[in-house]
C-alpha cells in the first residue's frame, strides 16, 4: 500500500470501527464495536444500521475534525466575509480569501486534513453500498430506506468535494489504489445517480419524526437534485447527463406539495445567537423573551447534527468549525468568543439596506450592538486581523452572561471544541428561491415562491426576475455557506467581481489597513481551490494541481 492509497484511504478502513466517540439523545447514539471488521460485520440488518450511522459519522467529520471546514470555507471565499483571523495568526485564510498563494506561500496544505475525512467519509459509505447483497435483511422496506440515507450521504460528500477542487478521483467502491481524477462530469453523473437513488428509495413519510432530525428524507435528496442541477448547469454551462430541468421542477413540487416545510413566522428564530436572550441575572435562557425554534422546526430539511461532546482524545461530534466565527477572544452575552474569522465585508452589510430583519438576525454589529463598550473590547481589536465591526450572527457561538460558553445548560463547555449548532444544508426559504428560479412548479408559481421569502421579511413584492431571484438569495441565505456557489454558478467573472469590489478598509491590530485582490488570480483559478501539496507528492505526481495554484 503507498503513502497515498493509506493518506486517503487508512482513516475509512479505521473507521469501520463504526464510531468514534458517542453522540447522545441522537439517532447517532450507538456504541462504539471496535472489534468488528469487514470480514465478521455486514451480516445482519442491526449491522447495516451501524454501518449507516458509521456513515452519518463519516460526513459531521467534516465538520468535526481539524481542518478548514467546506462551510467556513464557503463564506470566506464569497463577498460576504474577509478571511480575517488573528494577528499572530499564518495568512492562509487570507490566501484562500483572494486566490492568491502568494500571500501565503508556505500554506500549500490549507486542505489537508479535510481532503482526507471526506474521503474518509466516502469509504464508509462504498463499504456499505458494496456489502448490500450478503447482508441478511429483515426488511426491504428498511434496505431501500438504510441504502437510499447512505447513497445520499456518499452524493453530499462528493458534491462539497467536487464543487471545491473541481478535479478528484472518484471512488464508488472501497478501492485501494493510486488513482487519477476523474472528469468532474463522471463525478456529477454518479452524484445524480445517488441523489435519484434516494429520492426513490427513502419512504415519502421516513425520517419525519422529531427523534429522527438531521436523517435524510426524500425531500431533501429532491431538494439537493435542484441544487445540484443549477450549479452543474450554471459552472460548466451544459446540460447535466441524466436530469432535467422538468425532472427537477417535479422534485421540487414534490418537497413544495407534499413535504409539509414552512416558512417560520419570525426569521431571526432560526438562529440561536439572534433569538436567545438570557434570564436577568442567570446562566439560562428566559423562556419568554427567547424566540429560538430548535433544529426541528418546519423549515430545516437537512441539518448536519453535533452534540458538545468533542474532546481533545479524537473524539469528535461537535460543530468544530464554528468556533471560528466567533469573535475574537470576545464573549459578549448572548455572543460567545471565537478566533474572529470571517469577518463581514461592510460593502455585504449594505446590501440589505435599509429595514430588513435579516440583517440584524445575520449580523453582529460590535458597535450598534454594545459590543464596543465591553472592557475586553480593545485587546481584542488588538489581536485580530481584518477587523471590520461586523461578524457572522448566524452561526456565532453563544455564552452566558459570565461569558461561561452555553453549549451545555450548565456553562461547562470548551469554547473550541463543545460547539454544537447545526449546519443547515437545506432549508425551505431556499427550495422557495429554486422554485422562483426555474420559473415556478405545477404547485407554486415562481412569483408565489419569491413573494413568500420576502414577506416573511416585511418586503414588499418585486418581479421574480433571475437577478431578483438572485439578490434575495445574497440576503435570505447570507453566510449560509451558498453565496460563494451562487456567484460561481453565474462564471468565474461574476466571482473575480464581486469579491473584488468589497476590497476596503480594515484595521490590522486595531491599526488601519485595508484589504486588496487581484482579479487576474481569482479568475486563473477557476473558482476552484488548491488540492492539498502532500497529496500531490504522495501521489508521485499522478494528481494535478489546480490552475491557479500551481
Amino acid at each position: 500500500m503507498n503513502k497515498f492509497k493509506y493518506s486517503i484511504l487508512s482513516a475509512g478502513i479505521a473507521a469501520m470501527g463504526l464510531m468514534t466517540g458517542a453522540c447522545a439523545d441522537s439517532f447517532l447514539d450507538v456504541s462504539s464495536k471496535t472489534e468488528s471488521n469487514t470480514e465478521n460485520f455486514y451480516k445482519t440488518e442491526g449491522d447495516a444500521w451501524r454501518a449507516l450511522i458509521g456513515c452519518y459519522d463519516g460526513w459531521r467529520q467534516i465538520s468535526s475534525s481539524p481542518g478548514v471546514g467546506f462551510y467556513v470555507a464557503s463564506t470566506v471565499l464569497s463577498d460576504e466575509c474577509y478571511g480575517a483571523t488573528g494577528q499572530g495568526d499564518g495568512y492562509g485564510y487570507q490566501a484562500m480569501d483572494g486566490f492568491d498563494q502568494s500571500k501565503s506561500p508556505s500554506d500549500q496544505n490549507l486542505f489537508e486534513q479535510d481532503w482526507k475525512v471526506y474521503y474518509a467519509g466516502v469509504y464508509r459509505c462504498n463499504e456499505l453500498v458494496t456489502h448490500e447483497e450478503q447482508i441478511a435483511w429483515e426488511s426491504e422496506a428498511n434496505r431501500s430506506l438504510y441504502m437510499g440515507e447512505c447513497r445520499a450521504i456518499r452524493a453530499l460528500l462528493y458534491f462539497d468535494m467536487v464543487r471545491l477542487w473541481g478535479n478528484i478521483p472518484l471512488f464508488l467502491e472501497p478501492a485501494n489504489e493510486n488513482r487519477e481524477q476523474a472528469d468532474p462530469t463522471e463525478v456529477y453523473n454518479a452524484i445524480v445517480a445517488d441523489l435519484k437513488f434516494a429520492a426513490d428509495n427513502i419512504p415519502a413519510g421516513a425520517n419525519k419524526a422529531t427523534s429522527d432530525n438531521g436523517r435524510i428524507t426524500r425531500y431533501a435528496a429532491e431538494a439537493m437534485l435542484a441544487r445540484v442541477y443549477l450549479f452543474y448547469t450554471g459552472y460548466y454551462g451544459k446540460d447535466l447527463e441524466g436530469l432535467t430541468k422538468s425532472e427537477v421542477i417535479a422534485y421540487l413540487d414534490d418537497v413544495v406539495a407534499n413535504g409539509g416545510y414552512e416558512l417560520v413566522k419570525d426569521f431571526k428564530s432560526l438562529w440561536p445567537a439572534a433569538s436567545l436572550v438570557a434570564a436577568e441575572g442567570k446562566n439560562e435562557w428566559d423562556p419568554e423573551l427567547s424566540t429560538y425554534a430548535g433544529s426541528a422546526n418546519s423549515e430545516f430539511i437537512l441539518q448536519q447534527k453535533f452534540t458538545p461532546t468533542q474532546d481533545y482524545n479524537g473524539n469528535n461530534d461537535s460543530n468544530r468549525w464554528q468556533v471560528m466565527m466567533g469573535m475574537r477572544s470576545l464573549n459578549f452575552c448572548p455572543y460567545g468568543k471565537g478566533w474572529g474569522a470571517a469577518t463581514v465585508t461592510p460593502a455585504y452589510v449594505a446590501k440589505f439596506g435599509n429595514g430588513d430583519p435579516r440583517l440584524t438576525a445575520s449580523v453582529i454589529n460590535l458597535a450598534g450592538e454594545g459590543v464596543s463598550a465591553s472592557p475586553d473590547y480593545s485587546t481584542s481589536v488588538k489581536d485580530w486581523r481584518e477587523f471590520t465591526g461586523f461578524c457572522v450572527k448566524k452561526y456565532s457561538p453563544i455564552a452566558f452572561p459570565d461569558g461561561l460558553n452555553a453549549s451545555r445548560p450548565d456553562g461547562s463547555g470548551d469554547f473550541q471544541i463543545t460547539n454544537s449548532q447545526d449546519w443547515v444544508i437545506m432549508r425551505y426559504a431556499d427550495v422557495l428561491l429554486m422554485v422562483a428560479e426555474l420559473g415556478g412548479t405545477p404547485s407554486m408559481t415562481a412569483q408565489a415562491a419569491l413573494d413568500a421569502v420576502r414577506a416573511r421579511a416585511g418586503l414588499a413584492s418585486v418581479p421574480a426576475t433571475f437577478e431578483n431571484v438572485m439578490n434575495e438569495r445574497a440576503l435570505e441565505l447570507a453566510f449560509e455557506g451558498h453565496r460563494y456557489w451562487d456567484l460561481l454558478r453565474q462564471g468565474i467573472d461574476k466571482v473575480a467581481e464581486a469579491v473584488a469590489s468589497t476590497a476596503g478598509p480594515v484595521k490590522n491590530g486595531g491599526v488601519n489597513a485595508s484589504v486588496s485582490y487581484d482579479r487576474s488570480k481569482i479568475i486563473a483559478t477557476k473558482g476552484l481551490s488548491q488540492i492539498p501539496l502532500n497529496q500531490i507528492i504522495l501521489s508521485n505526481g499522478v494528481l494535478k494541481q489546480n490552475a491557479g495554484w500551481e
